[in-house]
């Protein structure tokens, strides 16, 4: 798993003009060595997405908490993620899949917090419209899977299975689409009111054939919050995937392996 470290400052190019500069943060000193990790699943899941990287971080000795994300606003779901942020003793690991980058990027400031996780996640800026953000890049095909009712949003059955899931083994994609949580339509467009990753050192993995956020934005966010990244030939859910290279960068970021 090849780990490659963005030091520098960036001049985002073609991007610049809409964007504005920023300074990356230098990643020079050791990882603070946690013993708490707390996982935030994203949209269209629930806390069992984490299953398979679950008992890696547990081996090592870590615990392991996740959280049943309410995914009904992000208010809610950064509420719902403080609660157990508030329930651990040390030094702690926030990790994100997908959505719930916004939740880590708007509570990781906490002082409990030792480090930041982003599995094929969002990173939004203080205040970002992360959808045109998102516009700026081509759309994924899962796009076209979702469905609204009632204010919530669920995937079809064959754009989870082949869009979302890809890359999952058919049985437990199977099973993964029949638990996924309806997610409120209104949750995308919420904003963060800080951006953690700005003073919270942080991990990123990339999932180089994801088709619900695009890769190339993926690695733009990685690059922006100075991330530890790692690129894996995986789809959108990584995290059941390959659960191990993903515990892997959670263990790194816990300063439990170079």
């Amino acid at each position: 798993m090849k780990i490659v470290r963005f030091v520098t400052a960036l001049a985002i190019g073609v991007l610049a003009g809409t964007l504005g500069g920023f300074q990356a943060q230098a990643q020079t000193a050791a990882p603070v060595v946690a013993k708490n990790v707390v996982l935030v699943h994203g949209a269209w899941a629930d806390g069992s997405s984490w299953a398979e990287v679950i008992p890696y971080l547990q081996a090592a000795g870590l615990k392991v908490t996740a959280v049943q994300n309410p995914l009904t606003s992000l208010e809610d779901s950064v509420a719902a993620t403080r609660r157990a942020l508030a329930l651990q003793d040390g030094p702690t690991v926030l990790v994100a899949h997908s959505w719930a980058g916004t939740v880590i990027s708007e509570i990781g400031v906490d002082p409990k917090v030792s480090a930041l996780v982003y599995v094929a996640a969002r990173g939004p800026d203080a205040d970002e419209d992360f959808v045109a953000l998102s516009g700026k890049f081509p759309t994924g095909a899962v796009r076209a899977g979702i469905r609204e009712h009632d204010g919530f949003t669920k995937l079809s059955e064959e754009s989870f299975l082949k869009y979302f899931a890809n890359g999952v083994e058919p049985k437990k994609a199977e099973v993964l689409y029949a638990v996924q949580e309806p997610t409120a339509a209104s949750l995308f467009g919420g904003r963060t009111t800080v951006a953690a990753w700005r003073s919270k050192p942080s991990w990123y993995a990339v999932s180089k054939l994801d088709q619900t956020i695009n890769p190339d934005l993926e690695r733009f966010l990685a690059k922006r919050m100075n991330a530890t990244t790692v690129e894996l030939d995986a789809g959108h859910l990584s995290l059941v995937s390959h659960p191990r290279e993903i515990a892997d960068l959670i263990l790194a970021a816990a300063g439990h392996k170079e």
